[in-house]
């Protein structure tokens, strides 16, 4: 069975809402053979991503950048998975109240670093999530996993 690992912040309403959003389209039940792991930024480690088959990762912009907390996963996992995880397809969802494209480009900069291949376009959303950023949440989440079907 295929793994895909969701890492994610959620300090807010709109960040919880895209998470489940996330989750409710990697886990349709037209897509088999995928199990699909939650982990809190703040709690993944090396061993999550090394098991996964690929990653989709989740923040708010803070201050033009990433969250602390998916940062610190970048820290802690980083070198431990450097050379074993070239070519892990990834994804990404940001939420911003004003501009999210700095977390986007800090986030593609370290991804690009450790030789992950974006397996979707991520998906940024400013201020309030309407139906049409909740339905781009679903289908990010649904491109991840099935990537991953046998």
């Amino acid at each position: 069975m295929s793994r895909l690992l969701i890492v994610h912040h959620t300090p807010s309403p709109a960040t919880q809402a895209m998470l489940e959003a996330v989750v409710s389209g990697a886990s349709d039940p037209e897509i088999t053979g995928v199990q699909v792991v939650r982990r809190p930024a703040l709690a993944a480690n090396a061993v999550d991503v090394l098991e996964s088959d690929a990653v989709l990762l989740g923040t708010p912009a803070n201050i033009g950048y990433m969250s602390g907390a998916l940062k610190h996963f970048f820290d802690t996992v980083y070198y431990p998975c450097l050379d074993a995880t070239r070519g892990k397809p990834y994804g990404l969802y940001v939420h911003g109240d004003n501009d999210t494209s700095g977390a986007v480009k800090s986030v593609e900069m370290i991804t690009t670093g450790l030789g992950w291949t974006r397996a979707a376009s991520p998906v940024s959303v400013l201020g309030a999530l309407d139906k049409a950023a909740r339905e781009a949440c679903w289908e990010l989440g649904a491109t991840l996993a099935a990537g991953l079907m046998a």
